[in-house]
């Protein structure tokens, strides 16, 4: 099943003289809410926007595109809610810091409170799967690893997380999804969930080991090779198993 998406865009409203979180409340391009999807349409989720646990190098052709090993366990960073935005509508990218990659990433909504658990636990509190964008600023990233400091100002800024709507989990094979994207109408990441060094569910139950995950939290379950720079313009469509489909205009 598929479901077609439009392309929106931001308010463009003075942010100016507002008070921060009226400031937030009010520019569209900031909003964001949990939703799924049905054959019946969309509805939004009662869930609060929490934050996003992400996996670096779950997938070994990615590591070796940028020169990087095969992790022993996974890596693991955080972006927090401030990150997120709504893939359908369009977002923009910074454009004064180097080169922005997009990571295009299967995504995990989680409906229920999970911490040490096992790996039937963790798949048993999964609410839905997505499409996320892992957007980085590469040349920040390279320069923050050189100097041996942490990534967030190159993977955590404002906007830096796109998230799809979410398709319902219950059934979804998590473990032979294929994820694609094309940008403009060019194929640059075709990959699938079986190639991941560490599966949906493992991935899940170790994240609980480290950091409780809470209902409207979100993992981010790693990107196939194909990652590249992207430009204000470019026109994104990205699959996930033929049971999501989703179009975007980056600003």
């Amino acid at each position: 099943m598929g479901f077609p998406v439009g392309i929106g865009g931001g308010a463009n409203e003075s942010l100016h003289n507002r008070p921060l979180a009226d400031q937030y409340s009010k520019d569209t391009s900031m909003i964001y809410q949990h939703r799924l999807l049905s054959q019946a349409g969309s509805e939004s989720l009662d869930l609060p926007v929490g934050k996003v646990v992400c996996v670096g190098r779950n997938y070994a052709a990615h590591a070796a595109e940028l020169n990087n090993p095969v992790p022993a366990e996974p890596i693991l960073f955080m972006k927090p809610a401030t990150a997120v935005v709504s893939l359908e509508n369009g977002w923009s990218i910074p454009t004064d810091q180097g080169d922005c990659h997009i990571e295009t990433e299967m995504t995990l909504l989680i409906g229920s409170q999970l911490s040490k658990a096992n790996e039937q636990q963790a798949l048993a509190a999964i609410l839905g799967v997505g499409i996320g964008f892992d957007l980085t600023l590469r040349d920040v990233q390279t320069q923050l690893k050189q100097q041996g400091h942490p990534w967030e100002r190159a993977k955590a800024f404002d906007g830096s997380c796109p998230l799809s709507s979410f398709v319902d989990a219950t059934g979804f094979e998590l473990s032979d999804a294929q994820l694609r994207l094309t940008r403009n109408g060019e194929l640059q990441q075709d990959g699938n969930s079986a190639d991941m060094i560490t599966p949906v569910a493992k991935l899940l139950a170790l994240i609980s080991q480290q950091f409780t995950l809470m209902p409207g939290d979100v993992v981010l379950t790693g990107t196939p090779a194909g990652v590249g720079a992207i430009q204000a313009g470019d026109l994104l469509e990205a699959e996930l198993n033929q049971q999501l489909k989703v179009e975007c205009r980056v600003r």
